[in-house]
C-alpha cells in the first residue's frame, strides 16, 4: 500500500502555454443581487507553466534565507531588539515564509492591512489585483514599541529562544482591534475562538516590514514531511503530470460522503476532457479550536482512508496546510482559495458553510451556508480559479452507502451530522456501513476513548492543532 507519505524529487518541465476552456458549473455571478444559481467561470487562454497555474503576480515568493547565509542571519538576529513569537504568530511566519501568501512578503504594512480589511484584497504595482482577505500581522504591546525605538530590524525568536526570522525595513502602526474583528467576523460578539486566542489580549500596535526566514519552520511532531511547501507541491504536481489540480480543503474527519464528492470530481474533470487531474486533499494544520479532533489523529484518519482504498493514492496528494483557522466564513474561505492558486490548485472544492461555525452566543449559524460559494464566485483575485459547489452527500438507506442526495426520495436519507458522527464515536457505537471506512472510523474512535477520564478523574485536555 502507498503511503501517504512522499518523497519528493525536483523534477524540470519546459515551459509552455497551455490554453483551455473551462466550462463547469460556475460562472462569474452578474453583477446584481440575484445569486442564485452559478456556474464554474469561463476562461480561455489561462497561461499556466508546466500546465499550472501561476502563482498570485506571476512569481512564487519565498523568504527562507540561503543555507550559505544562515549562520550570518542567526548572528545578526542576537544583535537585534526581540520580538518573541506565540505559537499562531510562528504558523504566520510559516505560511509567509513558503509563498502561501504570495505577493506578500512579509508581515502586513499598514497599506497593506487596510487593503486587506476594506477590499479583501491587494493592488500590485502594475495595478492587478490579487486576493487577500485576512490580515496576517503580527502584534506587539506599547513595551515592545519603546524597546525598538527607532531601529528599522528586529528579530523574531520562537518560545524556546531560538531565533526564527529577521523583520526588516519596520513599519510600527495602531493596531485597531474592534474593526479588525468586525470586518473579518463580521461580528463582535464574545467567544470568537481565533478572537480570543490571538486579538482580545494583543498588543495596541502592529508591527509590519519584510521577512528573512532563517531555515524552514519544522515542529517535529512526526508530521512534517507532511507539511510540502508550495513550491514542492507544484514540483509533485508536475511529477505527476497532472494537467489540472483540485483542491480539498478540510478541518474534519474524512467520511465516504467526502471521498464521494473527490472521486466525482475527478470523473467530471476527465469528461472535461483533462488526462489526469490530480487531488490535492489538504487538512489544515495551524491553530485550531480545542474541540476540533487534533490535527495528528486527523492525519492518521486520512492515511486509513487511503490504506482501505477510499481514495486512491496514485491520484491523491495529501499534504498539511500550514494556516491558523479563523472560523471567519465567507471571509476567510477566500484566503483558503487563493492560497491554493500559490500551490497550483485551478478548481477549488467548496462546501456547506465553509469556515463557519456556530454564532458564538445564540443558537445559531454564525453565517448563512450558501455564503462561502456565492463570494467565492464574486471575488476580486480569484478570476482564475474555478469554484466547484460541495454537493450535498447523505446516507443512502436504500444502497448501504453514501450517495449524493436525492430530493424526489427524501425519505431514503439519513444526514449524519458532525455531532451525530462524534456522539457515535464517543460512544464506541457504529455507524451505519459505508459511512466511513472501518480503518479511518476506528481511528475516530480510539481519539475520543483517549478522552475518556483517567484514574484521577480528570480529561485529558484537548491541544488546539
Amino acid at each position: 500500500m502507498a503511503s501517504m507519505a512522499t518523497f519528493f524529487t525536483q523534477t524540470s518541465f519546459p515551459s509552455h502555454s497551455l490554453s483551455k476552456t473551462f466550462d463547469t458549473h460556475f460562472a462569474t455571478a452578474p453583477k446584481v443581487n440575484s445569486c442564485v444559481s452559478f456556474r464554474a467561470r469561463r476562461q480561455v487562454g489561462v497561461r499556466v507553466s508546466s500546465g499550472l497555474i501561476e502563482p498570485d503576480g506571476g512569481k512564487l515568493v519565498e523568504l527562507v534565507v540561503k543555507d550559505s547565509e544562515r549562520d550570518l542571519k542567526k548572528g545578526e538576529a542576537l544583535s537585534l531588539p526581540r520580538i518573541k513569537l506565540s505559537r499562531i504568530d510562528l504558523q504566520c511566519v510559516h505560511v509567509l515564509s513558503e509563498g502561501w501568501a504570495t505577493p506578500l512578503k512579509g508581515f502586513m504594512k499598514e497599506a497593506e492591512f487596510l487593503q486587506t480589511l476594506h477590499f479583501n484584497s491587494l493592488r500590485l504595482d502594475d495595478g492587478s489585483i490579487v486576493n487577500m482577505s485576512v490580515p496576517i500581522v503580527l502584534a506587539i504591546d506599547d513595551e515592545q514599541k519603546h524597546r525598538i525605538g527607532d531601529n528599522k530590524r528586529v528579530a523574531l525568536f520562537d518560545s524556546k529562544g531560538d531565533p526564527v526570522a529577521i523583520l526588516n525595513d519596520i513599519e510600527i502602526y495602531k493596531h485597531p482591534k474592534e474593526e479588525r474583528i468586525a470586518r473579518t467576523w463580521g461580528t463582535t460578539a464574545p467567544g470568537l475562538p481565533y478572537v480570543e486566542q490571538t486579538i482580545t489580549n494583543a498588543g495596541n500596535w502592529l508591527i509590519g516590514g519584510d521577512l528573512e526566514v532563517i531555515e524552514p519552520i519544522k515542529y517535529n511532531d512526526g508530521l512534517d514531511h507532511f507539511r510540502l511547501s508550495p513550491a514542492e507541491l507544484r514540483s509533485e504536481f508536475t511529477r505527476r503530470n497532472a494537467d489540472a489540480v483540485f483542491a480539498f480543503q478540510l478541518r474534519n474527519p474524512v467520511h465516504n460522503g467526502h471521498a464521494l464528492l473527490m472521486t466525482d470530481t475527478r470523473r467530471r474533470l476527465l469528461e472535461m476532457g483533462y488526462k489526469n487531474p490530480v487531488l490535492l486533499l489538504h487538512p489544515l494544520g495551524g491553530y485550531t479550536k480545542a474541540d476540533d479532533v487534533p490535527l495528528d489523529w486527523r492525519m492518521k484518519q486520512h492515511e486509513k482512508v487511503l490504506e482501505d482504498g477510499v481514495l486512491d493514492p496514485e491520484t491523491t496528494v495529501v499534504s498539511i496546510f500550514p494556516s491558523p483557522m479563523h472560523y471567519a466564513g465567507p471571509t476567510e474561505v477566500q484566503w483558503h482559495a487563493k492560497a491554493r492558486i500559490n500551490a497550483g490548485a485551478n478548481f477549488y472544492i467548496v462546501g456547506r458553510d465553509p469556515a463557519g461555525m456556530s454564532h458564538p452566543v445564540e443558537k445559531r449559524d454564525l453565517y448563512d451556508a450558501d455564503h462561502g460559494k456565492k463570494v467565492l464566485s464574486m471575488a476580486p483575485g480569484l478570476e482564475r480559479l474555478n469554484i466547484l459547489p460541495f454537493r450535498v452527500a447523505a446516507y443512502d438507506k436504500t444502497q448501504g452507502k453514501m450517495a449524493f442526495f436525492d430530493p424526489s426520495r427524501p425519505q431514503d436519507f439519513l444526514f449524519i451530522s458532525g455531532t451525530k458522527m462524534r456522539t457515535l464515536a464517543r460512544n464506541k457505537e457504529s455507524p451505519p456501513d459505508g459511512f466511513m471506512c472501518p480503518g479511518g472510523w476506528k481511528v475516530l474512535v480510539e481519539y475520543y476513548d483517549s478522552l475518556v477520564p483517567s484514574s484521577n478523574g480528570k480529561v485529558p485536555e484537548a491541544v488546539p492543532a
